[in-house]
């Protein structure tokens, strides 16, 4: 992520899981601010900075997100799906972390632009590992810059390979 303030936001029901990857993340020394969510609704209101994540120096956009699938509330297909239809949003680094083996979820989380799908290890070193693996992984990879709150910046593609993908006039995030 080559951005050292980073924000990751992590979407998942299940308090038990939820405690081992909080806890997985500050055992890698992982010190950037993480946000927490219980369901796709949620996930989509704050990416969305409406409601009670309204304030951006307090819920900044995120720059890295693991989403569970199956939650009530909507679902990690419901926010894959909401990401992928909004470009601002469809360059965010996306793992899912599912207890689901279905064919069919792995396939659609595909389709809908997740960046990774892992089931989740049913040991902590194991989450562990994943968790560092995947935190490495995006830390040497190049993403798009954002500003202080986590807010991509625009570019200038005139003139370049980009030229021919027209940037929105107005990013359609608040």
């Amino acid at each position: 992520m080559r951005n050292k303030n980073f924000t990751i936001l992590v979407i998942e029901d299940n308090d038990n899981d939820l405690l081992l990857i909080m806890r997985a993340w500050r055992q890698l020394g992982v010190n950037n601010p993480i946000q927490i969510v219980t369901s796709g609704e949620d996930a989509i209101a704050y990416l969305k900075g409406i409601g009670e994540y309204a304030d951006r120096s307090v819920y900044p956009y995120p720059s890295f997100i693991t989403t569970d699938l199956k939650m009530p509330g909507g679902d990690g297909l419901l926010v894959l799906e909401h990401l992928k239809s909004n470009p601002e949003w469809a360059v965010i680094p996306t793992a899912v972390l599912s207890a689901s083996m279905d064919l069919d979820d792995i396939k659609k989380s595909y389709m809908l632009g997740a960046s990774s799908y892992h089931l989740k290890p049913a040991a902590y070193d194991e989450l562990r590992n994943l968790l560092k693996a995947l935190y490495d992984y995006w830390l040497m990879c190049e993403v798009p810059q954002v500003d202080e709150t986590g807010k991509q910046l625009r570019t200038e593609s005139a003139g370049k390979l980009g030229d021919r993908y027209a940037q929105p006039l107005k990013a359609t995030y608040q």
